[in-house]
């Protein structure tokens, strides 16, 4: 089945997180002294709901617009890491950063800076637009959606009947006419439509007022208003108003999931599923999002964990908690394309070295670099959701790279467990272990059990079945 192709236009950012302590207050201010111990880069902007499409399969086209400057390099190589193709207009000014500074994962401080105008759109961004099979507007504010000749060339996206899912920002451009779905959150719905809440508690009634009134002023096909821990509001064309409610509420970061709930649903509608499915979708993606720790978890090459994983605590959380009482950490990667009773068993063997098992996945993007075009047969939402199913797995997290050393660092697991021959060959982690001391542990293949064996003989089983027919 082939990916849907899926064009995000829009103003991107760097973002950078500072971690540090706060153990003192500066001598010559009463303001705390951060320590850093660490400094991420990710994705901000159009190019965060890029990146995060990108995770759940598509394959993605970012037309935007960024600075001759290191973090414009920066970002396009974090983007290329994605194996997102980077449509640049050019901007003149520096490519927009927002810098993060936070101890005990808590934000002390936001630094804004750099900006400004967007050069005209080139032919490659226009025609980039014309082809995609979905398009996402990530509006920002920033320029890039009041450009005319871009705005014709998503009119005429819609006219071939490609759909446009825009999310708006208050200081942006309207929405061009007959969007499919336009996603405001509810105070950017009510900003919009010029009403405040309705005082009772969680102005849902007032969420759907003014998704009525934005539907008939944009002339969109859909409004969506997101309402946190509340759900989300649809209202058609045609006046039906759908509450789609979403989880229980859970502690996490909500920064970002405007972007995993517009990006889900642009990458649905792309792949044929109607609206309400794709709304669906997204609620449940953007809650799991928030609980896993929003746009921060994106950092690293790290991809997010999806709704069906929501059910487990994530990888940090869990091994914080563990190392907290004293416990062992133990950890196992790969690409798990068709788990098999060989997989399980190595599974079952690492979970009894300690106190938790973390399995790292490779992404859709890293498995196809290392196995090939036709790989992997299973997505990294089904093969996350698989392993989270099995008892003996407590946490799953989805890498990007073609190694998990850049998890494997963050996390630093007491015990890494390798299946298969590596007892006489060497083991390609050994020499990340040995920065903190972890140890290495090989469990024997069972059997002769593998993926690509699996996949070969179905092929050529269904291959002799269609020559006897």
């Amino acid at each position: 089945m082939s990916r849907p192709g899926l064009v995000v236009l829009g103003d991107a950012l760097l973002d950078r997180d500072v971690e540090g302590r706060v153990e003192r207050l500066s001598p010559d201010a009463p303001v705390p002294v951060l320590d850093e111990s660490e400094s991420r880069s990710r994705p901000g902007g159009a190019a965060l709901a890029a990146a995060l499409a990108a995770a759940d399969g598509a394959d993605v086209t970012l037309v935007t617009a960024l600075g001759d400057d290191p973090a414009g390099r920066e970002l396009a190589a974090l983007l290329r890491e994605r194996g997102i193709e980077v449509v640049d207009a050019g901007l003149d000014g520096s490519t927009p950063e927002k810098v993060r500074l936070c101890a005990g994962n808590r934000p002390l401080l936001r630094l804004d800076r750099g900006g400004g105008a967007p050069f005209p759109p080139t032919a490659q961004a226009r025609a980039a637009i014309s082809w995609a099979d979905a398009v996402l507007v990530a509006d920002y504010g920033r320029g890039m959606t009041a450009l005319t000749s871009l705005r014709d060339a998503l009119a005429e996206a819609i006219g071939r009947g490609a759909p446009l899912v825009w999310d708006p920002h208050p200081r942006g451009a309207t929405p061009v006419p007959r969007v499919a779905l336009a996603t405001p959150n509810a105070a950017e719905a009510y900003a919009f439509a010029r009403v405040a809440p309705d005082g009772r508690g969680d102005g849902l009634l007032t969420a759907i007022g003014a998704a009525h009134d934005l539907v008939a002023r944009w002339e969109a096909e859909q409004v969506c208003v997101t309402c946190g821990a509340d759900g989300a509001v649809l209202v058609g064309r045609g006046g039906t108003s759908v509450l789609v409610p979403t989880g229980p509420p859970a502690p996490g970061d909500p920064c970002g999931a405007g972007d995993r709930f517009a990006s889900r649903a642009a990458v649905r509608l792309a792949g044929g599923a109607n609206v309400l499915e794709a709304v669906g979708d997204a609620t449940a993606a953007a809650s799991a999002f928030v609980r896993a720790g929003g746009a921060a978890t994106v950092a690293a090459g790290i991809a997010v964990p999806d709704a069906a994983m929501a059910a487990k605590p994530a990888a940090g959380d869990l091994v914080a908690r563990v190392r907290a009482r004293g416990g062992c950490v133990v950890a196992t990667g790969g690409c798990f394309d068709l788990l098999h009773p060989g997989h399980v068993h190595t599974l079952q063997a690492a979970r009894g070295l300690g106190d938790c098992l973390v399995v790292l996945i490779n992404g859709d993007a890293s498995v196809r670099r290392l196995k090939g075009d036709g790989r992997p047969v299973v997505s990294e939402r089904e093969r996350a959701a698989v392993l989270m199913a099995l008892a003996c797995v407590d946490a799953v997290e989805i890498f990007s790279e073609d190694t998990p050393a850049t998890a494997m660092q963050r996390l630093r697991p007491d015990v890494w467990v390798k299946g298969g021959d590596y007892a006489v060959r060497p083991l390609p982690e050994a020499a990340v272990l040995e920065r903190w001391g972890g140890r290495v542990v090989v469990v024997p293949t069972l059997g002769s059990h593998s993926t690509t064996r699996i996949i070969e003989e179905a092929t050529t089983r269904v291959t002799d079945d269609a020559a006897t027919v």
